[in-house]
């Protein structure tokens, strides 16, 4: 997790071929984008428990970047090296290092303040780079390999 200095410049991921989806959005596309995260996530072999646990937390990550980040963002997700990635930017004003440093879990009676925490406990991996021209968060999963079928033949 990093915090950038004000007008540093933004990582850029290399990205594999894999590319799954790149798409700006507003608060009106979050449902449909949840939904194309939900299919191009089951589709990159994600499933069960593990598959609603990343649709949820890069809902999460939307739902940030519209709520707090100038009420749209973009997302980006792609596959590499057996792990599922997605990446929400946005343009906000950014998160303050409290913010970033506090990984308890927020009191169950409070309205707010889950998205973050949501995000990195559902995920493998987060980072984010953070400044004062938009904040970058990016997750990761690992993608169980595909069990083999075992076909025996019968006498």
């Amino acid at each position: 997790m990093t915090n950038a200095e004000p007008g540093a410049q933004r990582t850029v991921v290399p990205i594999e071929p894999s590319l799954l989806i790149a798409e700006a959005f507003d608060r009106a596309q979050v449902t449909e984008l949840r939904h194309s995260v939900t299919s191009c996530a089951h589709a990159a072999g994600l499933g069960g428990q593990r598959l609603d646990d990343f649709v949820l937390a890069v809902n999460e990550l939307i739902t940030n970047a519209v709520r707090h980040g100038g009420g749209r963002g973009t997302l980006r997700m792609w596959q590499q090296s057996g792990k599922l990635f997605c990446e929400v930017s946005d343009d906000g004003q950014g998160i303050s290092t409290q913010r970033l440093d506090d990984r308890s879990r927020p009191a169950a009676d409070t309205a707010g303040g889950w998205g973050l925490w949501l995000a990195r406990e559902l995920s493998d991996s987060m980072d984010v780079e953070t400044s004062t021209n938009g904040t970058t968060v990016r997750i990761g999963t690992i993608v169980a390999a595909p069990h083999p079928t075992v076909r025996r033949r019968h006498p």
